[in-house]
């Protein structure tokens, strides 16, 4: 006579011992996540209305003196300090009523110059968050759902919270950790930046290299149009051009260098991207691919960081993927092994992690 295994039944998983202390552990974690949560849209609310900025000062407030500075309701500003205190993102003193915002928190909340401001992270979550019942139909059929059709607070959040990591890392470090990129930079190299966003990238490197010329493109022309008046502002609108295009079918050929900043593994077709960066770079040009933080396997990733990313790969860059052609959904959490992968398949030779951050994998990939 032989068995079978039979399938758990609600019943017999009720029945299983439960350990009460470790239930209510579970319980109060939980209860500290919602409250991170809503926590989200208060360090919004704190960075759209100035509060974190007129704290940044380190001068102890009440909320009738917050109220006043920042021209906003007392009653507001009193829930949203009391908010900040249970979450130890201010302190409080009970003798005097006041709240205080340390310097180091100022320096990731209020400081745009920062290499640790935080606001955009915050800013593309909370969009992230409200388009979530889109993502939940669109898992129902394996949908996607596209850049495009997300609200403003993603687009402006991610390219505010790339931009600071680009802003401390792209051209102090990233680009020297480059073979001889910086060298032809400074002689003047021509520069492909392919899913550009906003361009705070292209703009970075040409205000750095000015000798160089720079295209942009994305297929967002919404981004584009931002990319293009930003670039005017910068003064540097004569050496950066912006299309609206495909990362598949971006113009151009012969290029030194090609770039993709946090944006491969949002793409439908990465190695029709990868075949297209192929055919335009030069015989000795590189391919910088610059990706979030992630190792090659699911255990390399089970901390803060790839918590963050695991939930925007479901959130956002998985539907973005899955709504377009091919739709090969890497994650973003591919880490560099998949990533090697991709440029293996579309004709690259070489390829090596160049440089990292907490945040970010460098990789550079050459014919």
């Amino acid at each position: 006579m032989t068995t079978t295994d039979q399938p758990t039944t609600v019943d017999q998983q009720v029945a299983r011992p439960i350990d009460h202390d470790k239930l209510m552990a579970f319980v109060f974690r939980a209860v500290d996540e919602v409250g991170a949560t809503l926590n989200t849209a208060l360090v919004v609310m704190g960075d759209a209305l100035g509060y974190y900025r007129v704290m940044a000062d380190g001068r102890p407030t009440t909320p009738a003196e917050l109220a006043e500075r920042t021209d906003t309701s007392e009653h507001y500003t009193r829930e949203w300090l009391g908010a900040q205190a249970a979450g130890a993102y201010v302190t409080y003193d009970p003798t005097t009523g006041r709240y205080t915002l340390p310097a180091e928190h100022a320096a990731a909340l209020a400081d745009e110059t920062s290499p640790a401001y935080l606001p955009g992270f915050f800013q593309i979550a909370h969009g992230t968050v409200r388009d979530a019942p889109e993502i939940v139909e669109a898992a129902r059929d394996g949908d996607g759902f596209g850049w495009h059709s997300h609200n403003t607070d993603v687009h402006h959040g991610c390219e505010r919270f790339f931009r600071t990591m680009y802003n401390g890392h792209l051209i102090a470090e990233w680009l020297p950790a480059l073979e001889g990129v910086v060298d032809k930079l400074s002689r003047g190299a021509s520069v492909a930046d392919v899913g550009c966003g906003h361009g705070a990238s292209t703009i970075l490197m040409a205000q750095a290299f000015p000798r160089s010329v720079f295209i942009g493109s994305d297929y967002h022309p919404e981004s584009v149009d931002i990319a293009r008046a930003r670039a005017e502002q910068a003064g540097v609108g004569a050496r950066v051009r912006f299309e609206v295009a495909p990362a598949a079918s971006f113009s151009g050929t012969g290029y030194d260098l090609v770039t993709m900043f946090d944006c491969l593994h949002d793409m439908g077709d990465p190695v029709g991207a990868a075949r297209h960066v192929r055919e335009t770079i030069a015989d000795d040009g590189t391919w910088m691919v610059v990706e979030p933080m992630a190792g090659d396997r699911v255990e390399d990733n089970l901390n803060p960081v790839g918590r963050a990313y695991y939930g925007f790969s479901t959130l956002l860059c998985t539907p973005s993927s899955l709504s377009q052609d091919v739709g090969l959904a890497l994650g973003t959490q591919a880490g560099p092994a998949r990533i090697r992968d991709v440029a293996t398949a579309a004709g690259f030779s070489r390829f090596r992690p160049a440089a990292s951050t907490p945040f970010n994998n460098v990789l550079e990939v050459r014919p």
